[in-house]
């Protein structure tokens, strides 16, 4: 089967870009996106129709009209927004029941939310001693029924939190990392965290047990397999790697000469039902490009890169605006895509990506 390349739907209304994307549990239906406008947004990819509604941008976005004969792809609906965040959001993690999810960024806080309501059910930390020192980078859903919530962040620690009660307190504060704390995957009682100190830390918290393996390069992005017995690593030397998580070997790396990333953080994932690995760009490999984003998708067991999918700065007739330099001169836009999320947890058919652009591009197969 083919890499599901086809455009899907344009999820439009961030004033900002989006660094922070999820989808609802299964089956999936909607895609929450995180922004640097500080709100976070649920859409339903499909538009309802099954047309494409005119593009309509509020006076704040950092996008502007432009006239354009080409075809255009549905836009989805957006169904609720949630804002209480007062700086950017930076990961989003959406619970088995699809009753709450958890965001968190550059406020030092976890927030918990209920999705009906649209209004937060707790803040973790922020602001108290037993809190993050500085921003969030990351933020996800653990333990039975999702009574936990890891974060990991600049401070260089992993703080987990009670859902149940609610406690201000973490229950357990993890501090081995040397410096921030990129990301952070759970799996049953195991926490996964990657750290810019070059090493991928595996905490079995009933056992008491730290493993530590040294990648190298910081470590910007993690993604489990489904059984948890591997981990696929995203660093800043331009090489995906896929661990076995027992012995910490490498079973296969992944890269490309047209593809770089040494700068930022650009998230991986797994998809196709773990057939592909995904990761966006930060396009500073092939200068040029104009506004246009990439995205990358290599097969896991040979290695081979499979598709390269360019990703327009929005739908046909919107462009970024002009930014102009101090020197005078207009500044190039670059969509560098730096977030991405497969359906059902990489088993489902469809996957969205975003970026500087703000707009969120969903894919399907043909």
């Amino acid at each position: 089967m083919a890499f599901p390349d086809k455009p899907m739907a344009h999820l439009l209304g961030s004033n900002g870009p989006v660094h922070a994307l999820a989808y609802s549990a299964s089956p999936g239906t909607y895609i929450l996106a995180g922004s640097s406008d500080r709100s976070i947004r649920l859409y339903n990819p499909q538009s309802g129709s099954g047309t494409s509604s005119s593009i309509t941008t509020p006076s704040s976005s950092h996008l502007s009209k432009k006239s354009s004969s080409s075809p255009q792809i549905p836009e989805g609906r957006l169904v609720q927004s949630y804002s209480a965040h007062g700086y950017e959001v930076l990961s989003l993690s959406v619970s088995a029941d699809n009753a709450r999810f958890a965001s968190a960024g550059g406020d030092r806080s976890v927030f918990l939310w209920d999705v009906a309501s649209a209004q937060t059910l707790r803040r973790f930390g922020g602001g108290s001693s037993h809190g993050h020192s500085a921003r969030i980078n990351s933020v996800c859903f653990a333990g039975e029924d999702d009574a936990l919530l890891i974060s990991g962040g600049l401070d260089a620690s992993v703080r987990v939190w009670d859902v149940r009660s609610g406690a201000p307190k973490p229950v357990q504060v993890l501090g081995e990392a040397k410096d921030a704390v990129s990301a952070v995957v759970a799996h049953g009682a195991e926490i996964v965290a990657g750290s810019v100190d070059g090493r991928v830390r595996m905490y079995d918290v009933r056992a008491g047990r730290c493993v530590t393996d040294v990648v190298g390069p910081s470590v910007t992005s993690l993604s489990l397999t489904r059984d948890g017995k591997a981990v696929l690593v995203g660093g800043l030397d331009s090489k995906l790697r896929l661990m076995d998580r027992e012995t910490g070997g490498c079973l296969k790396t992944y890269g490309d000469s047209g593809w770089r990333n040494t700068d930022l953080r650009v998230q991986s994932i797994l998809g196709g039902k773990e057939q592909y690995v995904l990761a966006g760009d930060e396009m500073t490999g092939s200068p040029g490009q104009g506004t246009d984003g990439r995205i990358w998708a290599w097969d896991l067991v040979t290695g081979e890169l499979r598709a390269t999918v360019r990703v327009p700065w929005g739908p046909p007739g919107l462009e970024p605006k002009r930014v102009v330099g101090k020197d005078g001169k207009e500044k190039e836009r670059t969509n560098v895509m730096s977030c991405l999320a497969w359906r059902e947890g990489g088993f489902g058919d469809q996957f969205c990506v975003s970026g500087t652009s703000g707009v969120v591009s969903v894919y399907g197969y043909n």
